[in-house]
Formats: C-alpha cells, structure tokens, sequence
C-alpha cells in the first residue's frame, strides 16, 4: 500500500509543480500567450485536486485538527486559483480567434489579470501545504 501513496504523492506534487509554475511565469510575463498553456494548467489542477483528495482521505479522514484547518484554507485557495482561470482565462481564450488588435489586447488583459489572480492564491495554497506540519 506504501506504493500507492508515494504514486499519489508523487502525481500531486508534480501537477501542483507545473500548475503553480506555468501560472506565476504567466502572471509575471503576460508577453506569454496564457492561451496556449490553459488546457494544460487545467489538466495539472485537476490532477492535482483529485490527488490531493486522496491524500486527505489516506492521512486526514476523520480527523480535523489545526493541521486540517491550514490544509483546508490551503485547499480553498486552490479552488479559488481553479476558478479564477476558468472564470477569466477561459472565455477570454475562446473570444481571440478572429478578434482585432484592440479587442486582443484588452482580452490578453484579462487573461493575464486572472493569471495574476490565481498566482497569488496558489502562493498561498503552497504556503498553507508547507507550513500545516507546524500546527
């Protein structure tokens, strides 16, 4: 069973890993085109939310402690990071095919606005995960 919680860990770091990463690089260069990489930061969320579930239900069923309560708000964040790229970048995404250079850039505005968004919640989601052994 050890197997299965390292595989899990492992997945759940590394989605988070490249989720957090694409979206404080985007955030700090929106010159990147946000577009090309939502597809996969929401592939890398989405694993990552569903591995982290499992490692809650692995370690954390049942109880809820001061551990709990950090990784809970951390999680949240998360969430939050989720749906602020999906509110912002998404449609913003889908509405650059065939719009002009004005429309575009005030799109890619958006885009990197959300990406700004989502950084600093998942700056706190990954500072709730390494501080919540303290508590």
């Amino acid at each position: 069973m050890e197997y299965v919680y390292i595989v899990v860990l492992g997945l759940h770091v590394m989605a988070g890993v490249f989720w957090a990463g694409t979206t404080f690089t985007i955030a700090r260069d929106p010159e990147i085109k946000a577009e090309r990489f939502f597809g996969p930061q929401m592939g890398s969320a989405t694993l990552a939310l569903i591995t982290g579930a499992l490692l809650w239900y692995f370690f954390h069923q049942g109880v809820f402690g001061n551990m709990e309560l950090v990784l809970g708000i951390g999680i949240l964040a998360a969430l939050a990071a989720a749906g602020v790229l999906g509110a912002l970048v998404g449609p913003a995404r889908r509405q650059l095919a065939g719009a002009d250079e004005a429309t575009t850039a005030a799109l890619r505005g958006t885009m990197a606005k959300g990406e700004r968004v989502a950084a600093r919640l998942l700056a706190l989601t990954v500072l709730c995960m390494a501080i919540a052994r303290m508590f």
